[in-house]
């Protein structure tokens, strides 16, 4: 099987070219971790260790970072249908570990900025991978494998943030260096080992048209079920982003976490998104199907975002990351539809226009739930004092993904894609 040209008809070769892209991935994502429980403090350091301000100011650094890839994603995407996912990702991998150099030795918040617009530039990369992966999915398999995805995610943030945590005890720049050799070596991993999935014959002509973010979202008009997905994919990812953004600085505010505690209880949360995904998605799709799946983790999802915004003890969350971990049945459930609904030639531009809706959450998440919730109902000047005003939003945004995805079903009951 050749980088350039592979067949993957067969069990082998599917199974190798999975096992890579999944390394791949891991490694990657571990990268990002490390950094998760020390960007918030460092952030604070630079602006003299006011939450409040430090919150105007991650707000506005993972809005950028957000932005950045809500413009190249559909590019890499429509750019990995052209020329194949291999190049595309290599490319992303070098620039992330540049990228982490930067910021580490960023000297002012600025530089951090810039490090931050870089790497959404170059995070965009997760568009491909899961071109990739759609690629080389037989239908039957095509939920095991995006579950798959979600276990090295949760793989990543087993061991990254417990690794940052540690190493921002040491020194709040050490996680970034260590985080630019990994994705140096995963692109050093990837040019030595990762093969091709899209086959030549399978490749389309490159389209600026497609390519911008708003032409590839308006190309999903193509596929209505991919549409009416997409309209829970945003209110979900929306919720989803919030909790991310504001976590680190919630936990140190209410319950007074430091990195070493932040980052075991995000090893946990990685911990039981290995477990779910890795262990129940495929069981979970194969006896209640797709649409049960996505519904059950959209309501656990409502739930968990409750507790965490009700929550007045550190003791409590551990048992709700664990309920809520379930809540990760819906993504693997509406990957695996997305996959089935989708052309081979067109997955990297449907996913593409994907990643960009969700970066549009990413740019909006930061500014509503960091910057704007969470800075001003912690300030003095506050009409009254409610630090978990971001996770109560974000419930109602998972209810309301909940009711539109039953309400989209009810009208389409037809046999699962």
């Amino acid at each position: 099987m050749s980088r350039e040209d592979p067949n993957f008809e067969g069990k082998a070769p599917r199974r190798a070219a999975i096992a890579f892209i999944l390394i791949t991935l891991f490694i990657d994502i571990l990268g990002i971790g490390i950094i998760v429980p020390v960007l918030p403090e460092l952030v604070k350091q630079f602006v003299g260790g006011s939450t409040t301000l430090a919150g105007r100011y991650v707000g506005v650094i993972a809005a950028s970072y957000a932005t950045m890839q809500f413009f190249f994603a559909p590019v890499l995407g429509a750019l990995s249908d052209r020329f194949g996912r291999r190049p595309i990702l290599l490319v992303s991998l070098f620039g992330l570990g540049i990228d982490y150099l930067i910021q580490g030795f960023a000297p002012t918040i600025w530089w951090l900025f810039a490090g931050r617009v870089l790497a959404g530039i170059m995070g965009a990369s997760f568009t491909t991978a899961n071109a990739y992966i759609a690629d080389i999915s037989k239908p039957e398999d095509r939920a095991r494998n995006f579950g798959l995805i979600g276990v090295m995610f949760g793989l990543g943030f087993i061991f990254g943030p417990a690794l940052g945590g540690v190493l921002g005890g040491v020194n709040l720049r050490l996680p970034f260096f260590v985080a630019a050799g990994l994705a140096l070596v995963n692109w050093l991993y990837g040019f030595f080992v990762l093969p091709e999935s899209l086959a030549p014959e399978h490749r389309s002509a490159f389209s600026w048209k497609k390519a911008n973010p708003w032409g590839s979202i308006r190309y999903l008009k193509a596929y209505p079920l991919v549409a009416g997905l997409a309209v829970a994919f945003v209110l979900a990812a929306l919720a989803q982003r919030g909790l991310e953004n504001v976590w680190v600085l919630y936990t140190g505010y209410r319950y007074g976490w430091d990195e070493r505690t932040n980052g075991l209880a995000l090893a946990l949360v990685g911990l039981m998104a290995v477990l779910v995904q890795g262990l129940l998605v495929r069981p979970a799709v194969s006896n209640f199907g797709e649409r049960s799946c996505i519904r059950f983790g959209l309501a656990v999802s409502t739930l968990a975002l409750l507790g965490y915004g009700l929550a007045t003890e550190g003791w409590m969350i551990p048992g709700i990351i664990i309920v809520g971990s379930l809540a990760g049945l819906a993504g693997p459930a509406m990957q695996g539809m997305v996959a089935g609904a989708v052309t081979v030639s067109d997955q990297g531009k449907v996913q593409g226009a994907l990643t960009s809706l969700m970066s549009l959450t990413s740019i909006v998440a930061p500014l509503v739930f960091t910057a704007g919730l969470f800075s001003y109902f912690t300030s003095p000047g506050a009409l009254f004092h409610l630090p978990g005003a971001p996770f109560f939003l974000g419930s109602l945004l998972s209810l309301a993904a909940l009711v539109w995805i039953h309400r989209m079903f009810r009208r389409a009951p037809v046999a699962e894609e």
